[in-house]
């Protein structure tokens, strides 16, 4: 485990799908990462459920692809958004960038409406 709890917990959920589980319980959890799993319930990827403890998340994973932590941080302006898109999404309309802006974590979509840049933190479709 390292120090990035973003980064550890969505490469734990890849590692559960490459061998074949459809639910993983993750140990480590901050507000960023379950900011991040609320965006990706609501456009149905995955299903969490806080543990009882409130030191644990359990993910059980729905429709999920690919999810990644984006590593080194880019910082983005709205018209470099774009070139991110195509950077780390495998078409136009078929996945989501997740980007911390100064009014907290939204999708790319959201992010452009509002005419708001910030630093790219993860991917998933």
């Amino acid at each position: 485990m390292s120090q990035d709890i973003v980064a550890d917990a969505l490469n734990q959920i890849m590692n559960s799908k490459r061998i074949g589980k459809t639910e993983t319980e993750i140990k480590m959890i901050s507000k960023v990462l379950i900011n991040i799993l609320k965006m990706m319930k609501e456009k149905k990827h995955i299903d969490f459920k806080i543990g009882e403890d409130k030191k644990s998340v359990i993910v059980k994973m729905i429709k999920m692809n690919m999810c990644k932590a984006v590593k080194p941080r880019y910082y983005a302006t709205v018209d470099e958004i774009e070139k991110y898109m195509r950077r780390f999404l495998p078409s136009r309309n078929f996945g989501s960038l997740i980007i911390s802006t100064n009014k907290g974590l939204m999708a790319h979509e959201s992010a452009v409406e509002q005419n708001l840049g910030g630093a790219v933190i993860a991917y998933f479709y």
